[in-house]
């Protein structure tokens, strides 16, 4: 399944044959404080930066209707965010993954987006569209 909005990401979740748990990482797009002037103007018009993640949360599908209420309850935490990266776990034959069973992913999650290393997530942009970095 291609997934190009944040709705196509929960019609995917909820169409597998396991349940899931969808993690997401909020972050900041922010400009190093040694940019070099290319850099300053790239971020400038919208490219480059670095990604801070800046809070992070797990839901079942079942609790999000939509990308809008997802950014709703972000902006609850009060912390700016540009872009929100998405990855999904699984749980056992007939039984769910818990909040607590996502504790460990999402902090690997959190540090990978940290180190640069987002190929294995989906990220999207304020308006719940994939996008591609890179």
């Amino acid at each position: 399944m291609d997934i190009s909005t944040f709705d196509d990401l929960l019609a995917a979740a909820r169409a597998q044959p396991r349940a899931q748990r969808l993690l997401f990482v909020f972050a900041a797009i922010e400009l190093p404080d040694d940019a070099s002037p290319a850099e300053r103007a790239a971020f400038e018009q919208g490219e480059g930066g670095a990604l801070v993640p800046q809070m992070c949360v797990d839901k079942s599908p079942d609790e999000l209707a939509s990308f809008d209420q997802l950014k709703q309850e972000a902006s609850g935490f009060g912390k700016p965010w540009g872009m929100v990266f998405a990855a999904a776990m699984s749980g056992a034959p007939g039984n769910a993954p818990s909040s607590a069973d996502a504790d460990a992913p999402l902090q690997k999650m959190v540090e990978a987006i940290r180190q640069g290393q987002i190929q294995a997530y989906i990220p999207f942009d304020g308006d719940g569209r994939a996008v591609q970095l890179g």
